[in-house]
């Protein structure tokens, strides 16, 4: 008695064609604030969770030692800018008693040797001030770039020390962001050939535009940019990680959120779409199918395929409009054997259809 299959008629028409790929967001910086110079914690000056201006105040470490450096700093160089005068004094009091010969000229040497040392340790003052205002610079923390503040991981009257582990806080920048996804050497190949004949759309010397759909389903309604100039391999994995850089003026895209980034590759007008279980795989390692003749028999046919796309397999070559393929029921056939079929129903379609009206393209938008 010939077994009951289900099967779907195959049917071409026009399906708009995309590439969709898993993907994390992360932001476009992210910098950690530290302490630069050693000293108290005396106020915390930034809100968590709020947007900063790069340069704004975020924590004050007590001022009051770097403030005695900078004085006796300035000190040091007034001293040495006196001494220095003095020895320009004498060594131009020198010279002129060496041309008169008043004085041996070996006294004219030490003024002049004594002149350059005053002018040297001037120097040497100045590079002091310097250092110890910059070090009044640090003592006020500040942001390094405009973004969102994360939460502070220390607290008023703590000590921080220089270049230590300890973190104040993070800042992220959000507006644009990034998204990471991962694709196929062969798939990036495939990109960048169309990408150059002109099939993609250029948005940009080296990018191309890509969309974002959310984890509930929703399309993200500003579109971004795939950065080809951003592509790297996994060494271990051999995957190509893509970028693509989205805006995000309102903040909805958060690092850590998965997406998926889909790539409108065009429209192909004569497209055929089968379920994913109607694609079965040979002892070759091949996609195949398997056809329902005129007689209800049971044939394998090769085919070839092209990306997945909402769900179901586009096939670009081995098929026809018009042919039965075997979607359930595999296991109870082998080829040649007489079938009965039936409708296949797309789960949660509701009600089952003829197997000439059931339609291929479930990816039409």
């Amino acid at each position: 008695m010939p077994v009951s299959v289900r099967a779907v008629a195959a049917r071409s028409g026009s399906i708009d064609v995309a590439l969709d790929a898993l993907g994390t967001v992360t932001a476009l910086n992210t910098v950690v604030v530290r302490a630069r110079v050693d000293g108290p914690l005396v106020r915390i000056a930034f809100e968590e969770g709020r947007e900063v201006k790069e340069g704004a105040v975020l924590a004050q470490i007590d001022p009051r030692p770097f403030e005695v450096e900078v004085q006796a700093s300035k000190a040091a160089l007034a001293r040495a800018e006196a001494t220095y005068e003095r020895a320009v004094q004498q060594a131009r009091r020198m010279s002129f008693l060496s041309k008169e010969r008043a004085a041996p000229e070996v006294e004219n040497e030490k003024a002049i040797a004594a002149e350059r040392e005053g002018a040297a340790e001037v120097e040497g003052r100045k590079a002091d001030l310097a250092r110890a205002t910059l070090n009044l610079d640090y003592a006020t923390i500040r942001a390094p770039i405009d973004g969102i503040v994360g939460a502070a991981q220390l607290s008023e009257g703590a000590l921080v020390v220089q270049h230590d582990a300890a973190t104040l806080a993070t800042i992220q920048q959000l507006d644009p962001v990034y998204a990471d996804f991962t694709q196929s050497v062969s798939e990036l190949r495939r990109l960048r050939r169309a990408f150059e004949s002109g099939d993609l759309e250029r948005i940009a010397p080296d990018a191309i535009e890509v969309r974002l759909v959310l984890d509930d389903g929703t399309l993200y309604p500003l579109p971004g940019k795939l950065l080809f100039s951003e592509a790297k391999v996994d060494a271990n994995t051999g995957q190509v990680t893509l970028r693509g850089e989205f805006p995000n003026p309102k903040r909805e895209l958060l690092p850590g959120m998965y997406v998926r980034v889909r790539i409108d590759q065009g429209l192909d007008s004569d497209a055929i779409a089968l379920p994913q279980q109607a694609i079965q795989r040979n002892a070759g390692g091949g996609s195949e199918v398997f056809l329902v003749g005129a007689d209800n028999r049971v044939v394998p046919q090769p085919v070839k395929t092209g990306a997945v796309q909402d769900g179901q397999w586009l096939v670009t070559d081995g098929l026809k409009a018009g042919d039965r393929v075997v979607v359930e029921g595999f296991q109870k056939f082998a080829a040649g054997d007489k079938v009965s079929p039936r409708p296949w129903t797309e789960a949660g379609a509701g009600a089952e259809t003829t197997i000439a009206a059931q339609p291929a393209a479930a990816t039409q938008r």
